[in-house]
């Protein structure tokens, strides 16, 4: 099967209302789904943190490194994406994008690990504050555990190529883009080279990427810290944020609407594509 074909495979069987609380039968399914998807590629640990008294579950794949490198080479990159919805949407764009490219990224650097280790994590609970990256880093914090870099993928597959179909928040539109083709990057300003690196390669790879650094933990721009990779941040992390940038292109952002229908899968393919292959010049 191609690359596109696994995707929308993957989306069909994300695809439904899976709110935790509000639609819990369609998020045990999607739960499922993506824990057995990751058990093809090795071990899966399920990680619970509690809410409100109730118990949600992280998924958690570690892949070995190809060989044991250098110090740097012994740190992790940490890649997740967040599989619940807001109420009342299937959640298309909103993450169900963001976990297929996570399932095919396991998928990949299991056949073909990486210099470094790596931990993918599919994460609950982000729309209700990022509770499980949250736990995650937090984790990670307490532990004394340093990390290369963390990536979070949100929204990777809407696309607009008509002018104008890009906004930004104030300031920004006068040095990006106004068509809505690109994927972006968002990162803290530790993560400017490997933000330059990754650009560079996704680009290579005929996928259109735009970056942005942020400093101050993006507090200046709040738009910036709507997703996994915050708690990252305020824990003192480098993280990247890889985004099609939500509300500020999707007109179905957290709406019934955010369907497969509306998605560009070949735009969801070349992100995918470029992300396999920029993270092995990392």
């Amino acid at each position: 099967m191609e690359l596109k074909e696994r995707l929308h495979s993957h989306l069909i069987q994300i695809v439904r209302d899976r709110d935790p609380y509000l639609a819990s039968e369609g998020h045990f399914y999607v739960q499922q789904y993506i824990r057995e998807q990751l058990l093809q590629s090795g071990t899966v640990e399920t990680d619970d943190f509690a809410v409100r008294g109730r118990i949600h579950h992280n998924f958690i794949l570690d892949v070995s490194p190809s060989e044991k490198g250098g110090k740097q080479e012994n740190l992790p990159i940490v890649i997740g994406a967040h599989y619940d919805t807001v109420p009342g949407t299937p959640g298309a764009d909103d993450n169900a994008t963001g976990v297929a490219v996570l399932l095919e990224l396991a998928r990949d650097l299991a056949l073909q690990p990486l210099k470094y280790p790596v931990q993918l994590v599919a994460f609950d609970m982000e729309e209700t504050g990022y509770w499980g990256s949250h736990h995650h880093a937090a984790k990670c914090k307490q532990q004394q555990q340093s990390i290369r870099l963390m990536i979070s993928l949100e929204m990777l597959g809407y696309c607009d190529r008509t002018p104008n179909s890009q906004s930004y928040p104030a300031g920004l539109k006068y040095f990006y883009p106004n068509i809505g083709n690109f994927i972006a990057l968002i990162g803290n300003l530790r993560t400017v080279r490997d933000m330059m690196n990754l650009s560079r390669n996704i680009r290579k790879s005929g996928q259109p990427c735009e970056w942005l650094p942020v400093p101050n933990r993006g507090l200046i721009v709040p738009d910036t810290r709507r997703s996994d990779h915050v708690p990252f941040w305020d824990n003192g992390y480098p993280a990247i944020m890889v985004t099609d940038t939500a509300n500020m292109r999707n007109p179905h952002y957290h709406q019934a609407s955010d369907t497969i229908e509306t998605l560009d899968l070949d735009f969801l393919a070349g992100v995918c594509r470029g992300l396999i292959e920029a993270i092995r010049y990392l």
